[in-house]
């Protein structure tokens, strides 16, 4: 192969890098704008609160707890939800700094 095809490919991997970190970074807005905040868990918050009410004002202790427990699977879910879209995010930036470093290695 020639120097100036093998600089070609290389440039074309690089840039084929950025775009894939760039895609990855986007994807990790949107998991953690959407899923952290979605529709499905402000409802579920919303439904388990008036559940809380009901329990207490009938005074079943049970449905408190399985409430109580409810919102503590909802609150794991956001956290997980919004680390991975935090390491998507990190994990494209990294593609991106690695292209750029790639790149300007090879000129």
């Amino acid at each position: 192969m020639s120097t100036s095809l093998l600089l070609q490919l290389q440039l074309l991997m690089a840039g084929g890098l950025f775009l894939i970190g760039m895609i990855f970074s986007i994807i990790g807005a949107i998991v953690l704008i959407n899923r952290s905040a979605g529709r499905d868990v402000r409802a579920l918050t919303a439904q388990s609160a008036l559940l809380a009410k009901k329990g207490i004002a009938e005074d079943v202790a049970g449905l408190v707890g399985n409430v109580s427990a409810l919102l503590k699977a909802t609150n794991e879910l956001v956290r997980t939800a919004a680390g991975i879209g935090v390491f998507l995010i990190l994990l494209g930036v990294m593609l991106m700094i690695g292209a750029c470093w790639l790149a300007f290695q090879l000129s």
